[in-house]
């Protein structure tokens, strides 16, 4: 038996250190960690259980001659604050982390287990690619995890963290995750490389410019959070986590609360410029109704006409967002609705309850709008909302105009307590452009238009621009301080929490993609 146990031994160590010495100081002098290390940052200490540590590959005849253990990549399950979570960690030490058979089995077995046990899957993605060598098999595998994606769509968090390259068909797996995590500088994604686009396009471009964390995470959307260093990317991950539940019968994670449910928000009254067409942070809104002004956001730094991202309410997870007046007035635009769109439908498909901002003046005109399919791209945030089922209060804090105001979630498309502040604006139109319409031919005909007009928009302001026509047919619940917004929203989200709705049978709805 000692003999045995030996061998055993030095097998496992074999595949503890299955990258040569050359390729691990290459990854360690680019200040990268190495695959297991990663594991142990991100998961509990010893709490990791490894899987398959001594496959190895079967491709004989394809000039693959070493065949070291775990074929490129770790994987097994842990623990992350004590919940249980599935990892699957790229090995740029064992053939650059490049996908064969064997690897591809791997991690078709890892997504399996963590659909069927319904816990969170995580992977740390740091490969070349499909391997060559193995051809149309490398491939089969890639459609093997794409599939599996899908399968495990809104029924597991399913997070990847990119952690060096991600090129080719190996982006479009973490493309059909929830969540995607860049590194700064090391990070990079794309379809096609640097060389292949001078030779096909002629552009000459970086690697960076193309497929960077700072491309993805501002100009293609592609990133959802970016850190400045692995360690500092692991950790947003586990904070992420924090916010969600395991799987979609679970639900969210609740946290002790310090923060009193009945904290006046006495700020709030004061946050509003005396102008309506002054900017003000939709996020300093947000950060005074959540629990200790702790807000998770998403894409931070794209589409930021709108604000996502999670926070607690009495110790309860909720996805928050909001329009954001300090970037282009807040206006819904392709990008932000697109952004908006995607949350909302993974708050609704993991049980987080949904908190809605409001001071909407429209949706973006233009003509690049829309021949870029802003009524399509729109229609998405509407579809969205329309779809969800989870608990939902909105909060209207200024402007709420025509149908960029409808999208935003409106009592009309389901939401189930709508409150508006006294500063709320709800109209088909600003005053200045209904003015203009309805009174175009006085205006012609007057002696002094602009004195008249002034007189004509002051009228329709104290007229329509008021939440209390709307208060007054029931399109909003209630007109409120805006120093009792907590209160109202903690007092909302516990009366709505054993909501129980659901949508009628078919296979899928037909989403405006």
């Amino acid at each position: 038996m000692s003999e045995r146990l030996n061998d055993l031994e030095q097998r496992r160590q074999a595949a503890l250190s299955a990258g040569t010495e050359r390729a691990v100081a290459r990854q360690q002098e680019k200040g990268k960690m190495l695959a297991r290390e990663r594991i142990e940052y991100l998961l509990d200490e010893d709490s990791f259980h490894e899987l398959d540590m001594l496959a190895r590959h079967r491709a004989h005849d394809v000039g693959l001659d070493d065949r070291p253990y775990t074929d490129g990549i770790i994987t097994g399950w842990g623990t992350i604050d004590g919940r249980k979570v599935f990892v699957a960690s790229q090995d740029f030490t064992v053939f650059g982390g490049a996908l064969g058979e064997v690897f591809a089995e791997k991690m078709h077995k890892i997504m399996d287990l963590a659909e069927s046990v319904g816990a969170p899957m995580i992977g740390l993605n740091d490969g070349a690619g499909a391997r060559i060598q193995e051809g149309v098999v490398s491939l089969a595998g890639y459609g093997g995890i794409f599939r599996r994606n899908v399968q495990a769509s809104g029924v597991i968090p399913q997070i990847s963290v990119i952690l060096g390259p991600c090129a080719g068909g190996a982006v479009y797996s973490p493309a059909m995750t929830d969540f995607i995590f860049m590194v700064r500088d090391s990070s990079h994604m794309f379809i096609t490389g640097p060389d292949v686009v001078k030779t096909v396009t002629g552009e000459e471009v970086t690697l960076e410019e193309l497929g960077g964390a700072g491309s993805h995470s501002t100009k293609s959307g592609v990133a959802s959070f970016v850190a400045g260093d692995e360690q500092s990317v692991l950790d947003d991950v586990k904070y992420l986590l924090s916010f969600l539940p395991s799987n979609n019968l679970d639900h969210p994670p609740r946290m002790p609360n310090s923060d009193d449910p009945q904290r006046d928000c006495s700020a709030l009254r004061d946050i509003l410029p005396e102008s309506a067409n002054v900017p003000y942070d939709m996020k300093n809104v947000v950060a005074e109704v959540v629990d200790d002004g702790e807000f998770l956001e998403y894409h931070a730094s794209w589409a930021g006409s709108i604000v996502c991202g999670f926070g607690r309410i009495d110790g309860r997870s909720v996805g928050i967002v909001g329009n954001q007046p300090m970037v282009m007035a807040g206006v819904l635009d392709i990008e932000s609705s697109e952004k908006a769109a995607r949350f909302v439908r993974f708050c609704d498909a993991f049980n987080l309850p949904l908190l809605t901002f409001v001071d909407v003046p429209g949706f973006l005109p233009g003509v690049d709008q829309e021949h870029g399919g802003i009524i399509r791209h729109g229609a998405k945030l509407l579809y969205a909302y329309c779809e969800a089922t989870v608990p939902r209060v909105q909060v209207i804090t200024r402007k709420a105009y025509g149908g960029a105001y409808v999208v935003m979630d409106s009592k009309s498309v389901g939401c189930d307590i709508s409150f508006a502040w006294p500063t709320a604006e709800l109209a088909v139109m600003g005053p200045q452009g209904a003015v203009e319409i309805l009174n175009r031919r006085e205006l012609q005909q007057a002696a002094d238009p602009e004195a008249r007009k002034a007189e004509l928009v002051d009228d329709y302001t104290d007229k329509y621009a008021n939440p209390y026509v709307a208060a007054e047919r029931g399109i909003v619940d209630a007109v409120i301080d805006p120093a009792e917004t907590r209160q109202k929203v903690v007092a909302a989200f516990q009366m709505i929490e054993s909501k129980r709705e659901e949508l009628p049978k078919r296979k899928h709805g037909n989403v405006p993609l």
